[in-house]
């Protein structure tokens, strides 16, 4: 599933190249699971909007408009909220390029380009917001050392559990918390109430280096992630423990293990993680 450094990125990528943008028409599949608003709401709002901008909250994409010119005055300007799940794709394509499979909305802009979001397992959502979303955690990039540190206080889960908690850090996934956890020599099992200060502090260090990093090579493309323009990121070039199994530890040269926390697997160097 995309994380936070793809999410961020395919949400510059679309903002660099729509911002501004007039919506002309808009289609959706009517495939089920993918639309968390009914299509025709929608349809309604995004048609003749203006895209104003388009940024990422958490592990979701925001596109916020503005609404079309013979709109009421009093109407609230709303946001298109766009959820990747698994396998989700957004893409701005030039209107002839044929639609790929599995394509379940497209927003026809009035330069004749479109906004394509594809999704072949349909776990992505659309949905329309009608105030600022704000996500349902912390920002990780942006969090202050103490509200970082009071997020894990009393957790009895497990620190890589903690931080795949969106309610308290938003965007943080499998990958990231891996990395972040090898990065900053902290186990992943270990209780989340029994890292200490320091230890919280290393680790929000090293999971803001890990997600700028990311940020800056495009993301981790592991499965089927690519940008607005369809191009792969390299991240997971620089992976230190993720989907690195029995691989030896870039740092110490023990091979990496694999185990299961919260359900989720987990990679992390024996050597170099306390």
């Amino acid at each position: 599933m995309p994380e936070l450094p793809e999410v961020e990125t395919v949400a510059n990528g679309v903002d660099a190249r729509v911002r501004g943008q007039r919506i002309a028409s808009v289609w959706t599949s009517g495939k089920p699971q993918t639309f968390k608003s009914p299509e025709s709401e929608i349809e309604e709002v995004l048609t003749g909007a203006v895209i104003a901008g388009v940024r990422r909250v958490g592990k979701t994409i925001v596109m916020t408009l503005t609404p079309r010119a013979d709109a009421d005055p009093d109407t609230i300007p709303a946001e298109f909220l766009i959820h990747l799940g698994m396998t989700g794709r957004l893409l701005v394509s030039q209107a002839e390029v044929p639609l790929p499979p599995h394509t379940h909305a497209v927003l026809s802009l009035v330069d004749g380009r479109e906004v394509r979001f594809v999704d072949p397992r349909r776990f992505g959502r659309l949905s329309v917001h009608r105030e600022a979303y704000a996500g349902p955690g912390a920002e990780p990039l942006t969090i202050a050392p103490s509200d970082f540190a009071m997020l894990f206080r009393g957790r009895r889960t497990p620190i890589k559990a903690a931080l795949l908690n969106q309610s308290l850090l938003h965007g943080v996934g499998n990958i990231y918390a891996d990395e972040a956890l090898a990065r900053a020599g902290i186990r992943p099992r270990r209780q989340a109430a029994r890292v200490t200060r320091v230890e919280l502090e290393r680790l929000r260090v090293a999971l803001v280096e890990v997600l700028k990093r990311a940020i800056e090579l495009g993301g981790s493309s592991v499965s089927d992630y690519v940008d607005a323009e369809g191009i792969a990121g390299f991240f997971q070039l620089e992976h230190r423990v993720y989907a690195r199994g029995g691989q030896p530890c870039r740092i110490c040269g023990t091979p990496i293990r694999k185990i299961v926390v919260g359900g989720r697997g987990t990679h992390f160097c024996p050597q170099c993680q306390r």
